[in-house]
């Protein structure tokens, strides 16, 4: 299986309340699209490639994965994958990455599982790892997709304010 790049994604800061009152629909809020794109133009400068990107259905998730699709070149595609929902399921999120004909991918969910999604990717699935809204966790995983790789950076949307 070739090297995979896994960048884990949590949502930008969403609005605590959508205008229905359902979660699943909560937008993200100006200031919190704002500061993830800010942070995903510094992560492209700094190298960052994605070929294919992974949403949860809500549509906070999904109004990350587009701005993230806009802003790293080359408008990778966005597919919406229910593995990816709260509750997050690593192993219907590695046969579905395994799939897939890209090699730099990106996963965009919510907390607390972005964070145990981070943690099983590097092997050390009872590491309790803290993602901030709109933070990106880049991974190497050079035996590919579903084999321990590791944490290369964790960025939050702070490091550009």
């Amino acid at each position: 299986m070739p090297p995979t790049q896994l960048y884990i994604v949590r949502h930008a800061v969403a609005e605590d309340i959508s205008e229905t009152g359902d979660d699943a629909s909560r937008r993200l809020t100006k200031k919190g699209r704002k500061a993830f794109v800010r942070l995903v133009r510094q992560l492209r400068a700094a190298g960052m490639e994605v070929d294919l990107i992974a949403a949860s259905p809500l549509v906070r998730t999904r109004e990350t994965a587009a701005a993230l699709a806009e802003e790293v070149g080359g408008r990778p595609p966005v597919e919406v994958v229910d593995a990816l929902a709260p509750g997050s399921d690593w192993r219907a999120m590695v046969e579905w990455t395994a799939r897939q004909d890209a090699e730099r991918v990106a996963w965009v969910g919510h907390a607390p599982c972005v964070g145990h999604l981070v943690a099983l990717a590097i092997g050390a699935a009872g590491a309790g790892v803290l993602m901030e809204k709109g933070a990106v966790a880049s991974i190497r995983l050079p035996g590919g997709i579903g084999q321990s790789g590791d944490l290369e950076w964790l960025a939050t949307p702070d490091l550009v304010d």
